[in-house]
Order: C-alpha cells, then structure tokens, then sequence
C-alpha cells in the first residue's frame, strides 16, 4: 500500500512547477527494439532460429523536491519487456548463458522492484531506480538512499568506476542503475574535494545484509596546477581497493588515466585505462575522438574462453555476474569518434579490440533529435573474430556450439516531458 501511494504521489506531482516550487517533475518514456542474427554454428541460432528480436516499452518519472539546504529525489519506472531472449534469460541455470533477465533489488538493501506480471516472454515491472533524501550546506553534502556516483576517468573502460559501471559497449547511458547508500561530499576552500560512500547490499542467496556484500569507499579529487588528480581507497565485497588517476592537458588533447589495485584472495590484481581526448572540425564539422588502452587484470591470460577455463576464474567471473566488468581478456584497445554532420544528427563509429584474441565488436551509432522532446538512436553492431574467441563466439556449454552473433541493430525512440 506504501508503495502504491508513493507511485499514485509521483504520478500526481505537478508537470512543469515554476522556478520558486519546491517540487519539479520530468521523464521520459523509450521504446526500444533490438535485433539479432546468428551463424550457423551459434547456439543461439539452435534456440531462436536465425535471429532473435526483444522490445522493451520504458516509462521513467522523476519527482524532486527542494526546501532551503533539503532536498528529495524519486525517479519511479514503469517497464515493459517482451522477446526471444526474455525467455532464455530463465533457462540460465541450466545453460550457462550470458544473458541477464528482469532487473532485481536481490543484492540491494532495500527492495523497490515489484513484478506486476511475468510469463515466459514478457515482463511487467515498477521499481524506483531513485529515492534518497539529501542536505547541503556551505561544503559539506550528504545524501541517503537510491542514488548512483561515477568515478574515474576511463571513457570506454571504468576500472575506477567500482558501482554499476556502464557496458562500453552500452548506446543508451542516460540513467546509471542506482545503489543503496549513504553518500558525502566535502568542498576545500582550493576547490578540491572529497566524497565517501557507504553502500550496503544483501547477500542474494541468504537474503541478508552482510559486511562482505557491502562496500565503503573514499575518493579525493585535487589539482596539482592545472591538472587533475584522484585518488581512491575502499573497502568492496570485503576486498581492499586501492586506486589513483588523473588528467592533464597535452597539447591541445586532454590525457586521462586510472590505475587500480586490488587485494583478492589469490593476491594483488592491478587494473589500468589511459587515454588520449582531442577535438577538432574537419570539413566544417565538429569532431570529438578518443583512443583508449585498457588492462584488465581479473581477465584471462591467453584467449582460453572455453566453460572449463572460465570457470577457473572465479574473480572474473564474480565480476561480471555483479555487473562490474564486461570483458574476458586483458588487453584492449578502444577508439571512438563524435561527427556532428548538424547539431541535431550526431554519428559516433567505436570499435572494441581484444587485442590477445584478436577479435574485435564494431558498433555505429546515430543519434537524432527528431524533435525538441523526441529523440531517435540507431545502433549497427557487427561482432568480428574467429569461432572461440571473445566478439567472434566464445565456446559454448554444448559441444562444436558458440554463443556467437552476426550483426545486431538496436533502435529507439524516446520522448521526454
């Protein structure tokens, strides 16, 4: 009953409030369509025939509040799911597959993800991605509840990012999935600035709330002239993280770096990302680029993807049932471009390399603003590498069977209020 007041509440909450309002209110609502198709020898293509397509209708309404140092925040979703890998996402236990499901609050400390229905191929689901309360004062900044940081400077790769990272391959990072937590800030007269999180998770099979589920972490940010400098210390899934990165000016580009340190249970894991920024205009044309280089030390050694030899790596495999890492290997090498062709069509070509394997995901994405408040994005992704490796197919649980695509097209459309 709580639940359906607060929603009835956010629902009713007054559409464009005047600048003097305490409240103000905003959303979108997205739909999305994506496609794929597979090789012959892709299991996928033994359980959904040549190719697969999924649908998802999203409504997101988010509701904020401010009074003198007071603040409130509550981002309410409302998520519609149906298609092909939908329905595999329930049959993980038994193959082993990739694929994530309906989103759940299983790890989180407050449970706000209801399932209003769920077949074999469709899902209805409310839940709050955003709902904390906050205080700011003349430095000092605190926050309590759903809320979501970013921290790091890697562009494609987020090794310092340890809370919901996105996929680097991911065309849609307009909300980063929130966490329970309490969160501060505090504001130096020389402009720098600390921050500490407290984010407090259950353990998914118990239930319960436990210690080594739950992290605490500091970051200080600094200069040092006119470069930037971070440095990052916490204590995640009962494993001490150790991180320092930066920023600088080079020349008329802008370098940025993160190395992280991780105390597991097998030893010291170092992760890396470093990057170069520039931007320029050819042909009267605006253009951003980046190159990037990543080292992912929880990543297999050579290019054995094989279900024996990840199961060998429970680290990485931790990781990237958590959500926090998305690669298999250690090294890759990551370039993007941003081509203003006007400043309402935006064309942005990336291209993912594993650079062990070598197989490599190229990924084109448009984006249009159709409209004021309508906005439309199509991706092409196009997997390339040999059966066994990590973008052409990594082996699959069934024999001469590789869970492997060919090209993939993600479209959406999204209205905003």
């Amino acid at each position: 009953m709580r639940a359906a007041a607060l929603c009835l509440s956010l629902l009713l909450a007054p559409a464009g409030a005047a600048a003097d309002e305490p409240w103000s209110f905003s959303g979108h609502a997205k739909y999305r369509l994506e496609a794929a198709a597979y090789p012959g020898n892709s299991l996928y293509r033994d359980l959904f025939g040549d190719f697969s397509d999924d649908q998802a209708l999203e409504g997101r309404f988010n509701l904020s509040w401010r009074r003198d140092r007071w603040s409130a925040q509550a981002d309410y979703q409302l998520i519609g799911l149906y298609g092909d890998r939908l329905a595999l996402a329930g049959r993980l236990p038994e193959l082993g597959l990739p694929i994530r499901g309906i989103i759940s609050d299983d790890r989180r400390w407050f449970d706000l993800t209801w399932t209003l229905a769920d077949s074999d191929d469709a899902a209805l689901v409310h839940r709050f991605d955003r709902a904390s309360v906050g205080y700011t004062g003349d430095r000092a900044v605190w926050r309590f509840g759903r809320q979501a940081v970013s921290w790091g400077n890697g562009l494609l790769f987020t090794p310092m990012d340890i809370f919901n990272p996105f996929d680097p391959a991911a065309v849609d990072r307009e909300y980063k999935t929130g966490d329970d937590m309490l969160y501060g800030q505090y504001l130096f007269g020389n402009g720098s600035d600390a921050q500490a999180v407290a984010v407090v998770r259950r353990n998914p099979v118990s239930g319960e709330v436990e210690a080594d589920q739950s992290s605490l972490a500091f970051k200080y940010h600094g200069f040092a002239g006119a470069n930037e400098y971070d440095l990052l210390a916490a204590r995640h899934y009962d494993e001490t993280v150790l991180g320092i990165g930066g920023s600088m000016a080079l020349g008329g580009a802008v370098w940025q770096s993160d190395l992280t340190w991780t105390d597991t249970d097998h030893g010291g894991v170092f992760s890396a990302v470093t990057s170069l920024s520039y931007s320029w205009t050819w042909s009267g044309r605006n253009v951003s680029g980046l190159l990037e280089y990543y080292y992912n030390g929880f990543g297999q050694t050579g290019s054995d993807y094989s279900p024996a030899a990840l199961r060998g790596n429970m680290e990485l495999l931790q990781r990237i049932e958590r959500g926090e890492l998305y690669t298999l290997g250690r090294h890759y090498l990551g370039a993007s471009a941003t081509i203003e062709v006007n400043p309402l069509f935006l064309v942005t070509p990336t291209t993912l390399v594993n650079l062990v394997d070598p197989s490599a995901l190229l990924q084109l994405v448009a984006r249009y603003d159709w409209r004021q408040d309508l906005q439309l994005i199509a991706a092409l992704n196009l997997p390339v590498g040999r059966d066994g490796s990590e973008y052409g197919g990594i082996e699959s649980p069934v024999d001469e069977r590789y869970l492997s695509t060919d090209a993939s097209l993600f479209l959406q459309l999204a209205w905003y209020f």
